[in-house]
């Protein structure tokens, strides 16, 4: 069983493009979307929520969490992987998914100039450009804080007037910087894509968040089967998670199998309602969740 957090609604494009790449396993989507947005919240109180969700994840037999948040993966996972894990969760795993966008971004750019999106707890952590210059110490990094535009996609406004002039104030400080490739820091960012590249007259490379973590994550997988496997008891699920089994009417890869091995769970600690109108969006699919408290 693999559990997928985020802050919110974006995660859900993330999880889209796990489930096409991996179909074969059983996962759990947790947004905590009472507590959303996490960007403007200080470091402590995000990892003290982030915490509570891994808690419940693994507590409801997830071997393996994907932190689908930018700003969790910026400020909770190392603290999560070097203090948490090792004495309370031995033997399973967190990963984020800021490292394996700054892999594909580093390898990627041919000029070693990396511009990148995100929230602002996410730029303040400065988190990508410790990562990117991991990867290669010549690499120069731009970043530019976007705080409206997740509440733009979260109200359906990304293709408005106002939220396009609200984009070019955000974008305009970054004409004239050599960058050739641009890290969308942030899961709602996706939706603003063509409009980035068209503003950019397509001459940068443009990395998003779900194909590019899906794919770091199948190669993982095949590295470290153990996480993706499942335990009898999450095929049974008991309590909240069995009510909350939310599936998927088609699988994303066409293929329609088994409900009862592949489990697709959708947890939200905000109005399920609103969450299953938003996974419309997000997943393209219908979904049933269920609303729990961390």
């Amino acid at each position: 069983m693999i559990g997928i957090f985020d802050s919110g609604f974006g995660g859900l494009a993330v999880f889209r493009e796990i489930v096409r790449a991996l179909p074969k396993y059983d996962y759990i989507y947790l947004g905590d979307n009472a507590r959303a947005p996490y960007g403007d919240l200080s470091q402590d109180v995000i990892y003290q929520y982030t915490q509570q969700a891994v808690d419940y994840l693994f507590t409801h037999d997830c071997n393996l969490i994907i932190l689908a948040c930018n700003t969790v993966s910026a400020e909770a996972l190392r603290k999560l992987q070097q203090e948490y894990l090792p004495f309370k969760y031995p033997g399973k795993n967190v990963l984020g998914i800021i490292r394996p966008l700054s892999e594909i971004a580093a390898s990627t750019s041919k000029n070693k100039n990396i511009a990148v999106l995100g929230t602002q707890s996410t730029i303040n952590s400065n988190a990508y450009q410790v990562e990117l210059q991991e990867q290669d110490k010549n690499i120069q990094v731009i970043q530019q804080a976007c705080p409206l535009l997740v509440s733009l996609v979260e109200d359906s406004q990304e293709k408005t007037e106002s939220s396009q002039s609200v984009l070019h104030n955000y974008l305009a400080p970054l004409v004239g910087e050599n960058f050739d490739t641009l890290i969308l820091g942030c899961t709602h960012y996706s939706f603003f894509h063509d409009q980035i590249e068209n503003f950019f007259k397509k001459r940068v490379k443009i990395i998003e968040n779900g194909q590019s973590i899906a794919k770091k994550l199948t190669d993982y997988i095949k590295r470290h089967p153990a996480f993706g496997s499942r335990s009898a008891s999450s095929l049974r699920p008991s309590g909240e998670v069995a009510q909350a089994r939310g599936e998927f009417s088609t699988m994303p890869t066409g293929r329609q199998e088994n409900a009862e091995s592949k489990q697709r769970v959708f947890l939200t600690t905000g109005d399920s309602k609103k969450f299953d109108q938003a996974a419309k969006k997000f997943l393209g699919q219908t979904i049933i969740s269920q609303k729990i408290k961390l």
